[in-house]
């Protein structure tokens, strides 16, 4: 009879993936680095052990949006206050806010749970070419 392997969080081994966005639709973009930060590409995922790998993100101010989205996706934050409702059209995320656009895509694709916060934790994105991170070696990772 053979046993399930079941994977532990200090046996856990995490690599470091960079993805080039330029013109690579957003949802694509999310679901890959989604995939990537929770563990699911690797043979030994297990649902409940954070066994993801770190994640940059580079070019995010150059990620594609297909069909009306630019004029028509919406963007809402909320203070907290009476009338703090704050409306911003994905135009306006792509040119001021690029890194916000694309963390919250991931994030909306990550379970909202304190497993998921912490695989969050994992993702780096960077609007232009450049990231701090070349001590870490990472991998490049391909988008099909």
């Amino acid at each position: 009879m053979q046993k399930t392997y079941m994977q532990t969080k200090e046996g856990a081994e995490r690599n470091w993936y960079v993805i080039d966005a330029k013109d690579i639709p957003l949802g694509r973009v999310a679901s890959k680095v989604a995939n990537v930060l929770r563990g699911k590409h690797k043979p030994t995922y297990t649902p409940h052990i954070d066994g993801g790998d770190f994640v940059i993100i580079l070019n995010a101010d150059k990620v594609k949006l297909t069909g009306n989205k630019l004029e028509d996706k919406i963007y809402y934050n909320h203070s907290g206050y009476t009338g703090g409702l704050r409306e911003r059209t994905a135009k306006v995320m792509k040119e001021k806010y690029p890194t916000e656009m694309v963390e919250r895509a991931v994030k909306g694709m990550i379970p909202k749970t304190r497993l998921g916060r912490k695989q969050y934790t994992k993702l780096f994105v960077y609007a232009g070419e450049e990231h701090p991170h070349f001590a870490q070696q990472p991998i490049e990772l391909k988008m099909d």
